[in-house]
């Protein structure tokens, strides 16, 4: 059951894990990012059955990650191909695996972001577009925006973490 709580529905967060955030969505966008576009390239690399792959693309295209678009007449065969909603999915990706790089890997990356060009590895950061600093939990708060509730004004008013007046938790 999804959550319907107003503060879930209005925070961007929540809209956002309600489009992606079923594991195999995640996964799904993370495959089509790196070129798959076929019910079974999909398949044969998550080894999903077949009927959860076929909800999940067409949440996914519902959601409008994904177009599907014919590619065989007969018989009929679709590819799943990304929209710029999608694209704008891949910092996440990115995000994801160099938490799960940093925190998961005892033994040591598996797979790591490389330069496309020279092939240098890359150590993603989330930064501010207009100062390219670093964005941390030291220096960053949630505040209310332009369309917020008032319900909405009241929840980020009682957060202690993120609330402007409280000093920060830290790095």
């Amino acid at each position: 059951m999804q959550p319907k709580s107003p503060s879930v529905q209005e925070c961007p967060v929540g809209r956002a894990v309600e489009t992606v955030g079923e594991w195999w969505s995640i996964l799904i966008l993370r495959d089509a990012l790196q070129g798959a576009t076929k019910f079974d390239e999909f398949s044969q690399s998550l080894g999903i059955a077949p009927n959860i792959l076929s909800r999940r693309l067409a949440h996914l295209t519902e959601s409008g990650m994904f177009v599907r678009r014919r590619y065989q007449e007969r018989p009929p065969r679709y590819e799943y191909v990304l929209t710029d909603k999608a694209r704008d999915f891949f910092p996440v990706i990115v995000a994801l695996l160099a938490w799960g790089n940093k925190h998961l890997a005892p033994k040591g990356e598996s797979i790591l972001l490389a330069n496309r060009s020279d092939v240098r590895p890359l150590d993603p950061v989330v930064v501010d577009a207009a100062d390219m600093r670093p964005i941390t939990l030291a220096n960053a708060v949630v505040v209310a925006g332009p369309r917020a509730s008032r319900g909405m004004r009241a929840r980020l008013a009682s957060l202690k973490a993120m609330n402007p007046a409280i000093a920060p938790a830290g790095d």
